[in-house]
């Protein structure tokens, strides 16, 4: 299971009832099945990652989740997480407002493209960085909201949210004193723990 999804199980209760959006190939939702006995479901919209989440025996709903949770109803889990796809939406403003609807916390992580490498890329080069991290060139990638550290903590204070936790990870996806101290610069992925 990848770092920031262990550091995401850390952060979720035993016995909670968990939405994951987008989960991918289920692994988050095994992971917390196993060892923290959580019921929950996944959304996705892959067919081949719905195949692997079905062979795991994840509980999975194909749903594109642009197209809104309506078919959740309130305060119906205790966590929704969402890992490296907020950017990948149209609203993710309206999203969360969603994931904190149907659920009592949310659990939130996305690539920090304020990360000082992304910046000197762009100040000397001129173009879009591509990386491992991000492997996609700007014509051809999933990300539609480039956001930073910065931006997603100014949007919970501008909708009054409270963020209970937050990390700031490096490429390796560990949290260290300096991607503490300024996490805009130095994090490249975002992990923010959130609730009204």
């Amino acid at each position: 299971m990848r770092a920031d999804l262990q550091l995401i199980s850390d952060w979720i209760p035993s016995n909670s009832r968990v939405l994951d959006l987008g989960c991918g190939d289920g692994a988050l939702l095994a992971h917390l099945s196993e060892h923290k006995n959580v019921a929950g479901y996944g959304l996705e919209i892959d067919a081949e990652n719905i195949n692997m989440c079905i062979e795991r025996g994840i509980p999975v709903l194909e749903q594109d989740i642009d197209q809104g949770l309506q078919n959740f109803e309130e305060q119906g889990f205790e966590v929704v997480v969402m890992a490296h796809a907020l950017q990948q939406f149209r609203r993710p403003d309206l999203l969360l407002d969603e994931m904190l609807r149907i659920g009592k916390e949310a659990i939130i992580t996305f690539p920090n493209f304020g990360h000082w490498r992304n910046r000197v890329h762009l100040g000397i080069k001129g173009h879009m960085p591509v990386s491992e991290f991000l492997p996609y060139n700007w014509y051809d990638t999933p990300n539609i909201h480039f956001c930073t550290f910065n931006d997603f903590r100014d949007l919970c204070q501008d909708k009054g949210l409270k963020v209970q936790r937050w990390a700031a990870v490096d490429g390796q996806l560990h949290d260290h004193w300096w991607t503490r101290l300024m996490p805009n610069l130095f994090s490249e992925t975002a992990i923010f723990k959130v609730s009204r």
